[in-house]
């Protein structure tokens, strides 16, 4: 597995954040540390901390360019998207890698699920965040109980699937950012899974407040975005439900490649490249590597199990992981 953390400004949080997350059993592959131009030294503290560690520079500016940049970096068979404020509990890893192995293809932290929590969103925030996960769960049919939350893993070989901006695109030329560069980067996610029919794990996540620093979420900003991001992955689903017959698909931006080894794999119910389900326990078994499937259009790609005469996908259902229902 590859931990992908986004960092700008975070020195001080790295100095605890590196050596715990390198302290996880079974152990991580490789860390790769994404940086926004920080001016307080992380670069050379997260060195310091981790020699190890792999430094990658975000292309343009947000939260999304540089998980995006991280995801093209990565080497592993499975990503994990991990916050540098100390917000996020490394020993939860095991249970996201835990998902991935008993057959999700995404593994989605929750806060409100049972068994999940967090000592630092602000009721302001945690009501923004309940509406905009009903309007999530009325658009797309899912049945998500935490929408804006970062802690996420998922299988390298759905990368095409995403079609995040591609990380080699000059900056935005007003200054702006890109579609998925921001903070909105977590609904693009979750969005995008749901309408590619993918299988989908809650995992139940406890959310710690911030050890140092200044957090860079703005609270109405980010939300507005969150909300025009809903709206605009609802009309790019339903582009992509439109019958053949009416012609081609309208092509999105160009996709994160994924590393070498991994290209597309077809979205079906059963993925029999991927180790047999286990038994339920605290702690995954290590995951061995999935051959490499032949690459598939994504025009050729099923999308979920369609009803007889529409083009429209089944509701996407999610799990949830040792069999708990969402709170």
């Amino acid at each position: 597995m590859s931990v992908i953390v986004p960092t700008r400004n975070e020195a001080r949080n790295l100095e605890v954040v590196l050596p715990a997350v390198a302290a996880v059993r079974p152990a991580v592959h490789e860390v790769i540390v994404v940086d926004g131009d920080s001016k307080d030294g992380t670069v050379e503290t997260a060195r310091r901390v981790l020699p190890g560690v792999r430094i990658v520079r975000q292309t343009r500016k947000g939260k999304g360019n540089a998980m995006a940049c991280g995801f093209a970096a990565a080497t592993g068979d499975a990503i994990v998207m991990f916050d540098a404020d100390g917000s996020a509990d490394p020993q939860e890893i095991p249970r996201f890698i835990a998902a991935l192995v008993e057959g999700a293809d995404f593994a989605k932290g929750s806060r409100f699920t049972k068994g999940g929590g967090s000592d630092d969103i602000t009721l302001l925030r945690k009501g923004g965040n309940a509406g905009l996960n009903l309007i999530a769960n009325t658009l797309f049919g899912t049945r998500y109980s935490d929408l804006c939350y970062g802690y996420n893993a998922f299988w390298a070989d759905i990368l095409p699937l995403l079609e995040l901006p591609a990380v080699d695109m000059p900056p935005h030329p007003d200054g702006g950012m890109y579609w998925g560069d921001g903070f909105e980067i977590e609904t693009v996610l979750n969005c995008r899974v749901a309408a590619a029919g993918l299988s989908i794990t809650e995992v139940p996540s406890v959310e710690k407040e911030r050890m140092f620093g200044e957090t860079n979420l703005r609270t109405f900003a980010d939300g507005t975005r969150v909300l025009r991001t809903l709206a605009a992955e609802r009309r790019r689903a339903g582009r992509d439900d439109r019958p053949a017959a009416r012609g081609p698909a309208v092509p999105g931006p160009a996709a994160v490649l994924p590393p070498a080894g991994h290209p597309v794999t077809p979205a079906a119910p059963a993925h029999p490249q991927r180790p047999a389900p286990r038994p339920h326990a605290d702690a995954p078994a290590p995951a061995p590597s999935r051959p490499a499937p032949s690459p598939v259009a994504r025009e050729q790609r099923p999308v979920g199990a369609e009803r007889e005469g529409s083009a429209r996908p089944e509701r996407t259902g999610v799990r949830y992981a040792w069999g708990e229902e969402a709170s």
